[in-house]
């Protein structure tokens, strides 16, 4: 439930700091006063869009320097599981904080840490349900009504399963007709490939063999100048008179005997040894060496030859010669998807599993629906006879119709107004305020089923008045004692059901025009009822009404 509520310089609100109720509560005040601010605060904190405009002032040399909406809640075992996958801390309660400064730049915060309007949303659905003031007029449209009977009967999850199925089966009839138009060009791609692949695979280029043949032509091309030169170093070192080995092993030796008189040269001796034992490694090396290397024509000729020919087919395909065992691996992979996709016989038993994914799911949807229906629909007729509609009959047809995203049936509200009426659409049928009355109690049955703990209805009793008036209050205090529920009306039969009620007026200070909402109790309770009954002039009979609908209500 909605705990607080503070805004600070939220378009005409300087600053408002509320506490709510866990019952019913209504907001009261004459048209124009700011009601529906109050909505728009709770609604940012629950993620909609923030706009520059909603900073007062904005735009005049008073603008504030930003507006601060923050709404503390209760958990609920949701949400703590909610914000225990975000990593948010739980606390005891939640409290949703937005923040829009002199730039627009919005910013919002969930119990302290930063966070996403999708967050804000997400954790919103499982706080709030709004049912707007015209929320009457969207059951006139179909797509409305084959939502609000699927979120009634839990199976949101289920259509959306099915769209997705039925996007998938259209993704596969698509490529098949697209296959099937453009059989010829697809076939010159795929030979085209195919001769590309086999003329790569044909030379067999593998990753690395480019820089490892380069190497190789460049030690057999100079083969003969590599064994001379090894082979001078070899001599110079250890074979010819006079060898450097030999030398320096004499050099090495005299010192020996040197160090032995003066222990000074030992430093130098040490340095020389390990050069002796570097040369012995270098000449042992070099004979490796040349044991290895021999010249090979033959071998030359064939490296030549395997050098032209992937010249020859980079040029071909316009490619650096090391890019070409990327260019197979590319050129296969694209190959053996067109030659899958080309494939008709797959992509026709393809078809033929998405389609029976499809029917099966929607089949299954179908029948949840119509039990759904029949339950909704005795609910909601049920409903009508105590909102003056006594004999009136509600019924949700599910009519058969083409394979779509939403099923084998569209969902259609068909209403009997008066006894003995038939049933015919509700667009063309019921009236305005019969079109509330029915959206009203609808409103109040789907919200009974809902897990939300805080229901607001703004107005949702327009067009109506009267004893239908009262019962809607009933019904919407009946509902307040299973959840949180808030009700922006003009209607003084409702407004007295409340458990709590604010009154919401303008003032204007300064030359400024500021909201204010004000908690009521006692007589200034009964002055806003006679308001609501008689207008701006409150006599001795409207507030005698008012305490009537008040001791009635109570």
């Amino acid at each position: 439930m909605l705990r607080a509520l503070t805004i600070r310089d939220f378009v005409i609100v300087d600053t408002l700091e509320l506490e709510f109720n866990a019952s019913f509560s209504v907001l009261s005040g004459e048209t124009g006063a700011g009601k529906s601010i109050l909505l728009d605060a709770i609604g940012l904190t629950l993620g909609e869009r923030a706009d520059v405009s909603m900073v007062r002032g904005h735009g005049t040399p008073q603008a504030a320097a930003r507006a601060e909406i923050i709404a503390e809640f209760a958990t609920t075992p949701q949400t703590e599981a909610w914000l225990a996958t975000q990593e948010l801390d739980a606390q005891d309660a939640v409290i949703l904080r937005r923040v829009v400064d002199g730039s627009g730049r919005p910013k919002a915060w969930i119990n302290g840490m930063p966070a996403t309007l999708t967050q804000l949303r997400e954790l919103g659905d499982m706080l709030v349900d709004i049912h707007g003031q015209h929320a009457h007029q969207l059951l006139l449209r179909t797509d409305a009504q084959r939502r609000l009977l699927d979120e009634q009967a839990g199976l949101s999850a289920e259509a959306r399963a099915l769209t997705e199925f039925w996007t998938d089966w259209q993704k596969i009839i698509a490529q098949r007709k697209r296959i099937e138009s453009d059989a010829r060009g697809l076939e010159v791609e795929r030979e085209r490939l195919e001769w590309q692949v086999e003329e790569l695979s044909r030379l067999g280029l593998k990753p690395g063999e480019w820089d490892s043949i380069q190497q190789e032509h460049q030690r057999l091309a100079h083969a003969a100048s590599l064994i001379e030169g090894a082979q001078q170093a070899v001599t110079s070192l250890s074979e010819a008179d006079g060898a450097i080995q030999e030398r320096l092993a004499a050099i090495i030796h005299k010192l020996r005997h040197l160090g032995e008189v003066d222990p000074a040269l030992k430093a130098i001796l040490e340095s020389l040894e390990p050069a002796q034992i570097q040369i012995q490694d270098a000449v042992y090396g070099l004979n490796d060496y040349l044991s290895e290397v021999e010249l090979d024509p033959e071998r030359l000729a064939q490296v030549e030859q395997r050098i032209d020919a992937i010249h020859s087919t980079a040029r071909k395909f316009r490619l650096a010669p090391d890019a070409l065992a990327a260019e197979l691996d590319s050129l296969s992979t694209r190959l053996a998807a067109l030659q899958g996709a080309t494939d008709l016989d797959a992509l026709n038993e393809a078809e033929q599993a998405a389609q029976a994914s499809w029917r099966k799911a929607a089949t299954s949807l179908g029948k949840a629906r119509a039990k759904a229906a029949a339950a909704l629909s005795a609910a909601v007729t049920e409903g009508m006879q105590s909102l003056n509609m006594s004999g009136g009959q509600f019924k949700i047809a599910l009519n058969p119709c083409e394979p779509s995203a939403h099923g084998l049936e569209q969902i259609e509200f068909l209403v009997a107004a008066h006894p003995g009426a038939p049933l015919r659409p509700l667009a063309k049928v019921a009236s305005g305020g019969e079109l509330a009355r029915i959206s009203l109690a609808i409103s109040v049955i789907a919200s009974a089923a809902s897990t939300v703990p805080t229901l607001i209805f703004d107005e949702v009793d327009s067009g109506i008045g009267g004893a239908v008036a009262e019962v809607v209050g009933r019904l919407l205090r009946q509902l307040g004692r299973m959840r949180q529920v808030l009700c922006v009306t003009h209607l003084p039969q409702v407004a007295a059901q409340g458990d709590g009620h604010f009154a919401v007026s303008k003032e204007t200070l300064s030359g400024e025009t500021l909201s204010r909402i004000t908690p009521l109790t006692g007589n200034a309770r009964v002055d806003e009822i006679a308001r609501m009954l008689g207008g701006i002039d409150i006599t001795s009979t409207t507030r005698k009404h008012a305490r009537e609908l008040l001791a009635l209500a109570g």
